[in-house]
């Protein structure tokens, strides 16, 4: 059995030799606020306190030691966060985010943090997680079109609407705002929000002039689109100089003109984040800069930080020890970040989902899927997997659900894993016992051009007016990620089975017993789901 590949990667952040020599210098004093450099460092979609890929991508660390090293050139560095990090993760099940309330003070404690709240951040029912979150928090929480109604008079308070601050003799201002339950947000009570994005923003610019604010910049935890327009404003509020935001898990990036604000959003778990300079034209215009950073190997955690990664880390382990005990070796490294496992047939997905159809015993389903949004993990499972490796990729409740549908009915519901170009969207399904085609050049709702289940002699399309079991998530079944199980299918399902991570972790153990590695590469001639480009005339090759 191979040491524990998180607890080294924690122990090398302590060591002496530092790859970023300034990380390990020691820290002068930061250069004055009213420093002639403005720099923003943004990032967004941070769920652990550590690193990922076995400690070489990305970590709140790395962050800090970019942070030092552009103060020590003079720079006045102001950190702005997209939203999404108290939960979902292994550690929030535990601690409710404070593990991430900690890492993130400890930032703003180095350069201030300017924070919108994300759809994660109302993931429990009930305001107690937010309500400790906003007072364990020294970083501001801003907000424009959603309010914190917690029932707590010093939290309610705590969000910042309008939000300026001063560098030298310049005005910053800063809007916020977040996505409306309608586009995949929370709905809850404890936190309205206003669906009027691009008139809250249009108003807030307008006050933002009135007091003849210098600098305007958008954090949102929107849709790319959605920012976008946003970013339209700038034709006729040429102050409006970026947008930077979350949501999406993958960098994004829209260059500044004179009818359009620059557009910028991070990797998840800080892989790849943004340092964004601003300078002043004669006429007084901001002039935006961004350089997309990549937090690997060559920055060195920051020391002082790696202390507080391993607090956590340790404390993680004296509840559960058992996180580091291997549960069975993979037969080949399966990449589960969520740029790829979002966005396409994947190896660990296929292994997931593969375990589904049989939940419920005999007669096993005919097909099972799953929103490639509720596998977590954000990393690489090789070699010795580790009963962690199967608690990071379960994030939320893998409870599932067993019921009927016709093909026609299913071919409908799978459509809006689909109704989407842009990458890395979780509801993005990972699917077992049928292949398909996908056109997304077709309008939304008709990009499934074929849909197959097995036959005797290969494949066929799927009937339309036959009636097929299937097997999916509760969270799915419920209504998550847009998928719209028929009323009338939902009154006849079964009560939840299993919880599908008991499942997988059976599956890799029983393996393992049985001196079996898991997982199988996926295979390009028979692809579960396959892409039609403008060069195929037909789909699958068999």
């Amino acid at each position: 059995m191979k040491a524990s590949k998180y607890r080294l990667i924690i122990l090398n952040f302590l060591t002496p030799a530092c790859l970023f020599l300034a990380a390990c210098a020691t820290v002068p004093e930061p250069a004055s606020r009213d420093s002639e450099g403005l720099t923003f460092i943004h990032l967004n979609d941070t769920y652990r306190v550590g690193a990922v890929e076995e400690g070489s991508k990305g970590g709140l660390g790395r962050v800090v030691t970019v942070i030092r090293e552009l103060q020590r050139q003079g720079r006045d560095v102001r950190v702005l966060h997209g939203g999404d990090f108290l939960y979902p993760s292994l550690e929030s099940q535990i601690w409710d985010g404070q593990q991430m309330i900690e890492a993130l003070n400890h930032i703003d404690a180095v350069a201030p943090m300017y924070l919108v709240a994300g759809n994660h951040e109302s993931d429990r029912r009930m305001p107690e997680q937010l309500v400790n979150a906003v007072r364990a928090s020294h970083f501001d929480w801003l907000g424009d079109n959603y309010r914190f109604a917690t029932g707590q008079a010093d939290v309610d308070a705590a969000l910042k609407r309008k939000f300026t601050y001063q560098h030298g003799d310049k005005t910053v201002g800063v809007f916020a705002l977040t996505l409306h339950p309608a586009d995949d947000g929370n709905d809850r009570t404890y936190l309205p929000v206003d669906r009027d994005y691009i008139g809250i923003a249009k108003q807030i610019i307008d006050e933002f002039e009135a007091q003849k604010v210098d600098l305007i910049i958008g954090l949102t935890h929107l849709h790319i689109w959605l920012d976008h327009e946003i970013a339209g404003l700038r034709k006729y509020h040429p102050k409006l100089a970026f947008i930077v935001g979350g949501h999406e898990h993958e960098p994004q990036y829209k260059a500044q003109t004179e009818d359009s604000a620059a557009v910028m959003k991070g990797a998840s778990n800080a892989r790849v984040i943004w340092q964004i300079d601003v300078t002043f034209d004669a006429g007084g215009l901001p002039v935006v800069t961004g350089q997309q950073l990549d937090m690997d190997t060559s920055v060195a955690v920051d020391i002082d930080y790696a202390r507080i990664d391993a607090k956590w880390r340790d404390q993680l382990l004296q509840l559960y020890p058992f996180l580091e005990s291997r549960v069975g070796t993979a037969a080949l490294p399966m990449n589960a970040t969520e740029e790829v496992i979002r966005n396409g047939e994947n190896s660990w997905g296929n292994f997931i989902v593969d375990q589904m159809p049989g939940a419920f015993g005999e007669p096993a389903a005919d097909f099972a899927f799953i929103n490639s949004g509720s596998l977590r993990i954000d990393d690489f499972i090789a070699d010795d997997i580790l009963f962690e490796d199967i608690a990071r990729t379960f994030g939320f409740s893998s409870h599932l659900r067993h019921l009927t549908v016709s093909g026609a009915e299913f071919r409908q519901l799978l459509e809006v894993g689909f109704r989407s170009h842009l990458p890395s969207k979780g509801y993005f399904p990972q699917v077992s016992g049928f292949r398909m085609c996908v056109d997304r050049g077709r309008p939304v709702g008709e990009r499934i051009i074929s849909l197959q289940v097995p036959a005797d002699d290969g494949w066929q399309e799927i009937d339309a007016t036959a009636e097929y079991t299937l097997v999916i998530p509760d969270f799915v079944f419920k209504g998550g990620d847009g998928y719209m199980v028929p009323e009338q299918r939902k009154r006849n399902a079964s009560r939840p089975g299993s919880e599908l991570k008991y499942l997988v972790l059976d599956a890799i153990v029983r393996a393992h017993a049985e001196g079996r590695a898991v997982g199988e590469a996926v295979d390009p001639a028979n692809p579960r789901i396959e892409f039609l480009d403008a060069a195929q005339t037909a789909c699958f090759s068999q």
